[in-house]
């Protein structure tokens, strides 16, 4: 038999079976991706307590950390304290090389020596000058009365005209001489207070050198813990400009501070003596305790969001808590007890449709502006399934406090075990579909109530 009569032969079956397959393709095609029907995760209302927190991230301090400094320069000769060691005020903590402090106070010690021998010099001076001034004095007032006898010996004609001239020229040498020694006088007493003045700067400069000398000796100013150490012996400090940090001294590491910085949409409600919660990488099962002491007014902005610093006080008797470690800090700012609570993906979940269709429902089902679009007074929008259990419908509910995970109902019309869409997948997202009656439902999450 040739090739043709065998096709001639078996041409009804070839057909007939061609026509089988694409019927089974096009029912296949039908049950699996004919259907567009989305697919939806969804959410249960309930009732319960809910608290708001505010969650920020800080930094764990000492209350209070002294920057301990070097008023000269030197070489480091010395160091007494390390890392972790306790002080006491007044401890050692290092020593700077003196040799050239003390020379400077030698120094300034002899020059002072000096300045007050030349005081004492110019003291005995002003005596000499005083006692001069009084013997020129005295000696005038002999000129004068002889000079007045003489005049009038010269007048009864006793004495020649050369006679009473010598004598009165003798008076004006006499009132000449206690000027002199006057202005002598006057010279000596300035030059003592100069030479008082010079003693009064070389006492100052004295001390100035001693106290150099004294600051060669680096000192702890309070009760406390070494947290840094900024020197190694052998070192040079130079504190030419302003005094460099050697040593850093946390005054108390029993009593504690955590610094938040919050955003300042959350710094309204947040309230002096609020306790607070907080845990730490090194012990990530452990939640610690505090209480807010201070909300600083100073702000931060720093790429236009501003935030402002919040200090959290605690206990740290054992010391578990380190200095600079990274506090995650959850603030309470509310509560409610026995609310209707939304969960959160409810209130960002938006049906996948277009923005015209979506305002249409809006408008359907009386939605305001402020709930699907400013949010203001704090309303939202969350969606419903319809009558059909299929339709979504737009619900306005004006939401309070949050905790992250669910918010509260302050109005709408929603009630405990109401079902809402959280969530929407389509069939591209699906992970499987199957047609009804062929095998359980797919796809990415539960299907809406039936």
């Amino acid at each position: 038999m040739s090739l043709k009569e065998s096709y001639q032969e078996h041409k009804k079956a070839y057909v007939i079976g061609g026509a089988c397959v694409i019927l089974i393709l096009v029912l296949w095609y039908a049950f699996r991706g004919g259907s567009s029907q989305p697919k939806y995760t969804t959410v249960t209302v309930r009732r319960g307590d809910i608290t708001a927190i505010v969650q920020a991230t800080g930094t764990v301090n000492p209350l209070t950390t002294v920057p301990v400094g070097s008023y000269v320069s030197g070489t480091v000769q010395y160091i007494f304290a390390d890392f972790n060691t306790r002080v006491k005020s007044g401890q050692v903590l290092a020593q700077l090389d003196p040799a050239i402090y003390q020379a400077q106070a030698t120094q300034a010690r002899g020059n002072l020596e000096n300045a007050r021998a030349n005081l004492v010099t110019l003291a005995a001076n002003v005596q000499v000058s005083e006692a001069n001034l009084a013997k020129a004095q005295a000696n005038l007032r002999y000129q004068e009365s002889n000079a007045k006898r003489s005049q009038d010996l010269f007048r009864s004609g006793v004495i020649s005209v050369d006679a009473n001239e010598l004598v009165q020229s003798s008076l004006g040498q006499s009132a000449a001489e206690v000027q002199s020694a006057q202005a002598a006088l006057a010279q000596v007493r300035a030059q003592l207070n100069q030479a008082h003045a010079q003693v009064t700067s070389m006492e100052g400069a004295l001390k100035v050198a001693e106290t150099n000398l004294k600051y060669t000796t680096i000192l702890s100013p309070i009760d406390g813990t070494v947290v840094a150490r900024n020197i190694d012996v052998g070192q040079s400090v130079a504190a030419a400009l302003q005094a460099p940090n050697v040593f850093s001294v946390a005054q108390n590491l029993t009593r504690m501070q955590v610094y938040v910085a919050v955003d300042e949409s959350d710094t309204g409600n947040i309230k002096v003596g609020t306790p607070v919660t907080f845990q730490v990488d090194a012990f990530p099962s452990e939640q610690f305790t505090g209480r807010v002491t201070t909300v600083r007014l100073n702000p931060t902005s720093v790429q236009n969001v501003v935030t402002y610093g919040v200090v959290v006080n605690f206990d740290n008797p054992q010391e578990k808590l380190l200095p600079g470690e990274t506090a995650y800090v959850t603030i309470p700012i509310g509560h409610a007890k026995d609310a209707v609570l939304i969960p959160n993906p409810a209130l960002t979940f938006k049906p996948a449709m277009p923005s015209k269709d979506l305002q249409d429902l809006y408008k359907r089902y009386t939605i305001s502006r402020e709930a699907s679009t400013t949010h203001l007074g704090g309303w939202q929008v969350v969606w419903k399934f319809g009558p059909d259990k299929l339709s979504l419908v737009p619900l306005a509910v004006q939401c309070g406090i949050t905790d992250y995970g669910n918010t509260q109902l302050l109005q709408g019309d929603l009630h405990e075990n109401d079902v809402l869409v959280s969530a929407q997948q389509t069939q591209g997202t699906a992970r499987t579909t199957t047609a009804p009656g062929f095998g359980a439902p797919g796809g990415g999450g539960p299907r809406g109530p039936r």
